[in-house]
């Protein structure tokens, strides 16, 4: 472990990292035994007829995936805030470093680093159905080239690694907080995949997940954002101009996508409801339909009356023979 430490510290020049690798390497393991091992295990056995119906390979995958999406959401936020609970009063928010924020950071390291090596593996063949940051998973098929979610994740692997230089340690514990909205969005999709799409279950679950991505990406990731703009400029003189232009961009860019995302959760939320809505009126016009019918009586005897909705009118079969008329099932 000594050569590796040297190599670490002097060469890519992150002094804090050493003592975190454990940390890292232990929370990319255990991501991997759950993605591969428990969760197909136990979703066989807690949930059989949904895990089942699953299409092939890649269904369950993705299934997987958003069990070790929920776990780290679980994990990683409380975390996140105990941390931030105990940090020191006046922390440096450029260069400053804390031991619990080491720890934190580590899982999530494993966990990027987990999320891109799945993408390479699992989906170097076609198009991606993107997860996680990229939360519309739960809503629409939104395909991207696989090459845009291994960078994504590399990214996310890359920012947090370089916390341990130390740089920005402070504010890659706040986002993390963003993970919040990630637990209803998995919530989400695993009710779409058990046959509770437009429940009222998931009504509810769609209020708790609009408001935590308001609440925490919206109102609290802008102030964050600001925030560290703010630092940046403050330091600029400090750091490499390269790591000006990176995370100012990047900030930026998330910021911005995060805006997108919530007008594009409203508008799919929106539609989904209103078109089970459409439904429900569709199906009591046609039950009003059939009760005008069979109100006005058969053409003769006591034969049964059917409605053609589509073609205004009305057919009775009865014991005289077999009629068409015009009836009250107009368009």
């Amino acid at each position: 472990m000594g050569a590796l430490d040297a190599f670490i510290t002097s060469t890519l020049g992150l002094t804090k990292a050493p003592p975190y690798l454990g940390t890292c390497a232990l929370a990319f393991v255990g991501f991997l035994l759950v993605h591969q091992v428990l969760a197909p295990w136990g979703s066989r056995r807690w949930a059989p007829g949904a895990f089942g119906k699953l299409d092939g390979g890649r269904g369950r995958n993705a299934w997987s995936i958003h069990v070790v999406s929920q776990l780290h959401a679980l994990i990683i936020v409380p975390y996140a805030l105990w941390v931030i609970a105990h940090e020191s009063a006046a922390p440096d928010r450029a260069f400053g470093w804390d031991e619990n924020v080491g720890h934190v950071h580590a899982i999530a390291c494993g966990y990027f680093l987990w999320d891109s090596l799945d993408a390479v593996v699992n989906y170097t063949d076609a198009g991606f159905v993107v997860h996680g940051e990229f939360a519309f998973y739960s809503y629409e098929r939104v395909e991207a080239d696989v090459g845009l979610v291994f960078g994504v994740g590399i990214a996310c692997l890359a920012i947090y690694t370089l916390s341990y230089k130390p740089f920005v340690a402070y504010y890659g514990v706040r986002c993390l907080l963003w993970e919040t909205s990630t637990f209803f969005l998995n919530i989400h999709w695993f009710m779409d995949k058990t046959g509770r799409t437009g429940s009222r279950a998931q009504l509810v679950n769609g209020f708790f997940l609009l408001s935590a991505f308001f609440g925490v990406r919206i109102l609290y990731g802008g102030m964050v954002s600001y925030d560290f703009l703010h630092t940046l400029v403050q330091v600029r003189r400090e750091v490499p101009v390269v790591y000006v232009l990176v995370y100012g961009i990047g900030n930026f860019v998330l910021t911005s996508l995060n805006w997108f995302w919530f007008y594009k959760m409203i508008s799919a939320l929106r539609r989904r409801f209103s078109d089970e809505d459409d439904g429900v009126r569709k199906h009591h016009r046609h039950e009003e339909r059939r009760r005008l019918v069979n109100g006005n009586g058969a053409a003769h005897g006591d034969g049964d009356v059917h409605v053609d909705a589509e073609e205004g009118i009305v057919r009775s079969t009865g014991a005289e023979g077999v009629g068409v008329r015009a009836g009250y099932g107009t368009r």
